[in-house]
């Protein structure tokens, strides 16, 4: 829905070319290259994703070397690809067509299955549990929360300074206020000011009850990425879940 707005919304601009005071013009585009990620006009992002697509195909290699790698190795590999690849700038995938996403859990299921030696058409579920690697929503929701905990504790990345608004940011606790939105258009909600606050739940002190409790803003950045990866993982794989379905 909200790439069928925002669609309707470019159509709109009359003659979107820049003109530069230098006396070049720039014509739009229907994707660009920024940082390593591809931006496409009505960011549905389908170019980023065939790209990673293309850029894993060769993890059908790592089913060919199997048989001469320790499960260590072909995990170290599995594991370099899913964070340089499937990882790489994943808050952008926040709120993407469930297409999207399809793809790039197919993706990462696949490689779950080669990393393994599995058959591809082996039920997914145990495998990644096995290696302890969370599914691509999971991962997405992780480093939201984990951003907001970074930006709230240490005021950094820089880039996200205008954060969103804290109405409480005690020991125990933590609550964001969501801004208002002023657009129809549902793409407001992927901006960080919209998905930060979703976070305030995860930063508190329930997140880590157990055997050694601790607020979650006492914690080290990296002990309370930890600590909310552990979490995520259990909520995804429970004890006696039934297995997804393959794809």
């Amino acid at each position: 829905m909200f790439v069928s707005l925002l669609y309707c919304t470019l159509n709109k601009i009359h003659n979107p070319t820049l003109h530069l005071t230098i006396g070049i013009s720039l014509p739009p585009t229907a994707s660009t290259r920024n940082l390593g990620f591809i931006f496409d006009s009505n960011l549905t992002f389908s170019d980023q994703v065939s790209a990673i697509s293309r850029a894993c195909f060769y993890f059908r290699d790592l089913r060919r070397i199997h048989p001469v790698l320790d499960f260590s190795t072909a995990h170290a590999i599995g594991t370099s690809l899913v964070h340089s690849r499937l990882k790489y700038c994943n808050l952008l995938y926040f709120y993407l067509l469930k297409t999207q996403l399809n793809r790039l859990q197919h993706i990462h299921n696949s490689l779950a299955r080669a990393v393994v030696a599995a058959a591809r058409s082996s039920p997914v579920d145990h495998i990644l549990k096995s290696l302890h690697w969370l599914r691509v929503p999971e991962h997405i929701k992780c480093k939201i929360i984990s951003t907001t905990y970074k930006l709230l504790q240490f005021s950094s990345p820089q880039y996200l300074r205008d954060r969103p608004t804290i109405t409480t940011f005690t020991f125990y606790s933590v609550t964001l206020l969501r801004p208002p939105v002023h657009s129809r258009l549902r793409i407001t909600n992927r901006s960080f000011r919209h998905t930060a606050p979703q976070s305030g739940s995860y930063l508190s002190s329930p997140l880590f009850s157990g055997s050694n409790p601790e607020p979650a803003v006492n914690l080290s950045h990296g002990m309370f990425h930890s600590r909310l990866k552990t979490y995520l993982f259990s909520k995804s794989f429970p004890p006696y879940s039934s297995p997804s379905p393959t794809d």
